[in-house]
């Protein structure tokens, strides 16, 4: 009867370990996914950039700075190594489109031409798209590292040695009140 007992225990706490062990398994993995959608719209980004500066460069006097600058902060997106690295090029590559698109307020003749308005508008959906990764990110890391903080998975966590994930913070030039004028 005691050999029944103890089988028993044995059984339920490697039930219970098994079963805690696959959820952090499964949080995990959804933030690993999570970090791959911002990384398929990064790419999507990328790719629709070297359209947009050779639209821009049919502008002989368009400012070759404010080209390079985009040119540059892509490469950078392209060579950074890890999610933190990689969301802060991305966000001086997102500032460098906006300095493109100021920049080409000032030539009606590339505002008006349709490569320009599409590739502008594309860029805007993948930021929006981008955006709306960062958020998921975000709170798919929140539950995984609620539940490796969590008693009794953070001593299973601690065992098999999962580690925390890393938030995506906002850009400070983001956190800017904007001001509005009229």
């Amino acid at each position: 009867m005691t050999l029944l007992i103890i089988i028993a225990v044995v059984a339920v706490i490697a039930i219970i370990w098994i079963s805690i062990y696959n959820s952090l398994i499964k949080y995990r993995m959804q933030t690993k996914e999570s970090w791959s959608q911002i990384d398929v719209q990064l790419k999507r980004r990328n790719d629709l950039i070297p359209n947009l500066v050779n639209t821009v460069k049919g502008y002989a006097d368009f400012e070759k700075t404010t080209l390079q600058a985009v040119t540059d902060a892509r490469t950078n997106v392209n060579s950074a190594q890890g999610p933190a690295a990689t969301m802060a090029a991305s966000d001086q590559l997102s500032g460098a489109l906006t300095h493109l698109f100021a920049v080409a307020e000032a030539y009606p003749d590339l505002k008006a031409s349709a490569n320009f308005t599409k590739l502008q508008e594309e860029l805007t959906n993948t930021e929006n798209k981008i955006a709306y990764s960062r958020q998921l990110f975000n709170t798919t890391t929140a539950s995984y590292n609620t539940k490796l903080q969590s008693f009794p998975s953070n001593i299973i966590a601690g065992i098999h040695h999962f580690e925390p994930s890393e938030f995506i913070a906002v850009p400070e030039t983001e956190k800017d009140v904007p001001t509005v004028k009229f």
